[in-house]
This record gives structure tokens, C-alpha cells and sequence, in this order.
């Protein structure tokens, strides 16, 4: 938000501040595509570790170039390899769930890292927003490198998790081995085709995407873009509390839970995208951020039983991949649509999206069912 707002204020110009978002989502996809080549030549433990200590130094960088006058142009490097390790540390803080959980407890545990992500994220907007009004960007960016810096050291504490393979394959097989693991198991190949197809339906919840629709849609000023962002959110993080709160449910019906939560994520969207209601589409987000919850962590938790260990951290890495390059281009494309159809259109078509993934959950629950009573992931 500090840099975003650095950058409007320089250039006055939309296109270039949108290009942050481009930036960072062109860096994420990068390092998920390179990440495998490091994987099993260090612990994951210090993997994560030295990301967070890499951003923390970037931090530094970028909190001391703003207090000087030169070109907003140098943000865009930092800015870029900051996202590039923020995408390597994802699939590693993945992985290492399962070596510090339980099986019988990993969803509950996917649902405590949930609602405290969430539950971070949707306070920090908040308070972001409020400490921009009393404090510059440069030192809201001070700010988060003390607190990347306290982050830095609390991983170090972790306990250290190996992750090496025997033989060091080649360069280009490390970059292929997650593809290869996804494409042996029907139930990684099933989830693959489910987060690329759910990817392109949550494009339509970006903030520019949910902007338009307030306005056009609603007929509603600015405040109720936060409200809407916020009901979402907020429906996150009650999805996560859910899944802790039942786990031992959850744990036993994954399909069923899966399944019905992706018709009711289908049916809502469907609503949210016809309503003319501001009061009814601030309960459909809600409504939605639950649902979609309530398909996503038993998914999470199905893919660390469907592969042993070693594997996890190549497949999250894939799976990574097919996120951040179908996200950041759906984004795209669903903004040229509402421009040409109508911004009702985007959810319409999101919608139909979300029965694809249900027919899908549909015809593969036996796979689902399966993993559930497993004791793989050992």
C-alpha cells in the first residue's frame, strides 16, 4: 500500500500504479517455476528463513531509497524480487506443516494458518489505511521492516526440517519433478484442473473488478467497495474458524464438505453478480469467503496426505505456478469482459466456472474419500 501510494503520488497515473500488481504477479509466477531447483539442497527451515531475511534486507533498501529523491523506476526491481522470494516462501511454509503436524490434525492446523493469515491481512488494510493518514509511506515502510525483522527472528527458532534427496537430479528434472508427481496421481491431476479453473473465477474479486461493480452495479459510493472487501474477508476467516472449530467432521467427509461447498460458492456467486441490493451483496461475500474456505483447506489438507514429504514441496510448487500465472492473467481478461458485457457478466461467467469445479469435485470424490482415511504422507 506504501508503495502504491508513493508512486500514484509521483506519476498520477493509474496504468503505472497498476503495474505493481502486474509486477509482483509476474515475479511470483517466475520463482514458482525456479523454487524446485533449490528444493532438497537446503532444509526447508532455513529456505524459509532465508527469504524472510532476504525481504527483510529489501525492506531495508527500499525504506532507504524513498527517503531520497530518485525515479520511482527503482521501485520495480525491489519491488519485483521482493514478490520473487514471497513466492518461494509460500510452497516452503506449505511443506512444513505436515513435518510439524499430525495427520490427524492437519486440517485443523491448515485452518489455524488460515484464520491467522486472513485475520493479519484484513487488519493490516485497515490499519495501513489509517497509518497512511498520520504517517508517510517511507515510514509506514520502516514500520514493516521492524515487524519483517521480528518475523526473520522467530523463524529462526523453528526446528530445523531436512529436506534432501540422495541423488541431486539435473537441473532441468528438478524443474520438472512437481509436473511429473502431479501427473502420475489422478487426484493431484483432478486438483490441478480444479485450482486453474478456481484461479480464473476469483479474478473477479480483485479490487478493481469489485470497485466497478459498486459503482455500476449497486449504485453505491466508495465506502461500500471496503465494506464488500471487508465481508469477504471477514467470511475467510470465519471459513477457518469453521474448519478448526469441526476438524474432526471436516476430516471425515472431505468430498462432502468439498462438494457442497463449491455448489454453495457456484449458487452465491451467481446471486452476488444479479443483486441489486448493497445489504444483500455485503452477505453474499460473506457468505462466499466461508464457502470458499470450507473447499480450500480440506483441499490443502488433501494434498499433504496425497504425497509423501519429500514430494510436498515440488507439488506445491506446481500447483503454485498454475496460480499465480492463471490469477494474473484471468484478472485481465475478466476486466476487458465487464468492459464489453457488463460487469453483472463476470460473475455470471464465474459462476459457471465454479459448477465446472463442482461436476469435477462430483466425479472424483471417490479420490477424495479415499486420501481422507489414508495414512499416507509419511
Amino acid at each position: 500500500m506504501s508503495v502504491i501510494s508513493v508512486v500514484y503520488k509521483e506519476t498520477e497515473s493509474a496504468s503505472v500504479t497498476a503495474f505493481i500488481p502486474f509486477t509482483i504477479t509476474s515475479a511470483m509466477f517466475i520463482s514458482s517455476l525456479l523454487t524446485p531447483i533449490v528444493i532438497g539442497k537446503w532444509n526447508l527451515k532455513m529456505l524459509l528463513f532465508g527469504s524472510q531475511v532476504g525481504k527483510t534486507i529489501l525492506l531495508f533498501v527500499l525504506a532507504i531509497n524513498l527517503m531520497s529523491t530518485a525515479s520511482y523506476l527503482w521501485l520495480f526491481p525491489i519491488i519485483a524480487t521482493i514478490a520473487f522470494l514471497d513466492g518461494c516462501a509460500n510452497p516452503f511454509r506449505q511443506t512444513l506443516i505436515p513435518h510439524y503436524v499430525e495427520k490427524e490434525h492437519l486440517l485443523r492446523a491448515n485452518g489455524i494458518a488460515e484464520t491467522v493469515t486472513q485475520t493479519i491481512q484484513l487488519l493490516m488494510w485497515f490499519i495501513a489505511s489509517l497509518l497512511l493518514l498520520v504517517l508517510t509511506a517511507t515510514q509506514l515502510i520502516w514500520i514493516v521492516f521492524v515487524v519483517f525483522m521480528i518475523a526473520s527472528i522467530l523463524l529462526s527458532l523453528l526446528t530445523s526440517v531436512e529436506q534432501k534427496r540422495k541423488n541431486q537430479p539435473k537441473i532441468s528434472q528438478q524443474l520438472s519433478i512437481g509436473w511429473k508427481t502431479i501427473a502420475s496421481l489422478p487426484l493431484l491431476t483432478a486438483i490441478a484442473r480444479i485450482n486453474f479453473l478456481e484461479y480464473i473465477a476469483e479474478a473477479v474479486w480483485v479490487s478493481t473488478i469489485i470497485y466497478v461493480f459498486v459503482d455500476q452495479a449497486l449504485n453505491k459510493g466508495e465506502a461500500w467497495w471496503g465494506f464488500i472487501n471487508g465481508s469477504f474477508f471477514g467470511g475467510v476467516i470465519l471459513g477457518s474458524l469453521i474448519c478448526i472449530r469441526y476438524s474432526s467432521y471436516l476430516e471425515k467427509n472431505l468430498s462432502k464438505v468439498m462438494l457442497i461447498s463449491s455448489l454453495m460458492s457456484c449458487i452465491s456467486t451467481f446471486l452476488f453478480g444479479l443483486t441489486t441490493l448493497p445489504v444483500i451483496a455485503l452477505a453474499l461475500s460473506a457468505f462466499i469467503g466461508i464457502t470458499g474456505q470450507l473447499e480450500s483447506i480440506p483441499k490443502q489438507t488433501v494434498i499433504q496426505k496425497s504425497v509423501s514429504k519429500d514430494e510436498l514441496a515440488t507439488v506445491y510448487t506446481s500447483l503454485n505456478t498454475i496460480g499465480t500465472g492463471t490469477f494474473g492473467f484471468a484478472a485481465l481478461i475478466m476486466g476487458v469482459i465487464s468492459d464489453l458485457f457488463g460487469i453483472r457478466s463476470v460473475f455470471i461467467l464465474a459462476s459457471l466456472i465454479l459448477l465446472l469445479v463442482t461436476v469435477i469435485i462430483y466425479k472424483k470424490q471417490h479420490l477424495f474419500t479415499i486420501i481422507g482415511n489414508s495414512e499416507v504422507g509419511n
